[in-house]
């Protein structure tokens, strides 16, 4: 399937794409693709939020597209690789049979599949402010970011028993 058929699916049935992800071998290489195509979207998802804070604060945008650039796709990618492996060590500390591959891949994956509820929380953010609606949008991110997650750890461990 393609990524966006994929993307689609995992609102449906995150751990069959998880498990046909894994199942096309450990390839470092793949994996890496999905998480810098997250990063760039989360980076896309930031320009609204970011140009309205330069025009109410009278600054300049390109620093803050610098800046946010050098954080989400530099600093990001090593943080979430961290994350995973953190992952990986305390699901293997309580007994489960996971592979650090697993717990990165289902984090990263969950990264990219979340990508366009992550342009949704970029565009109120941008176009509202902090407020009500901009809590209940990340929130329903947040959700489904954690259970897209949560699945793929799961069908990884069992992939892996």
């Amino acid at each position: 399937m393609s990524v966006t058929q994929d993307i689609v699916a995992s609102y449906r049935a995150p751990r069959q794409v998880v498990r046909r992800l894994l199942a096309m071998g450990e390839r470092e290489d793949r994996a890496f693709a999905i998480l810098m195509a997250a990063c760039a979207v989360i980076f896309v998802s930031r320009w609204p939020a970011l140009a309205r804070q330069a025009h109410f604060e009278q600054i300049e945008l390109n620093p803050l597209l610098g800046g946010s650039l050098f954080a989400l796709l530099f600093m990001l990618p090593l943080c979430a690789y961290i994350i995973a492996f953190v992952t990986h060590l305390v699901l293997k500390v309580v007994g489960r049979k996971q592979s650090a591959f697993g717990a990165r891949i289902s984090l990263f994956w969950a990264m990219i599949a979340t990508g366009p509820l992550y342009l949704l929380v970029g565009l109120v953010e941008g176009f509202m402010g902090e407020g009500v609606a901009l809590t209940i949008v990340g929130a329903v991110w947040f959700a489904v970011f954690m259970w897209i997650w949560i699945s793929g750890l799961i069908e990884a461990g069992r992939v892996n028993a």
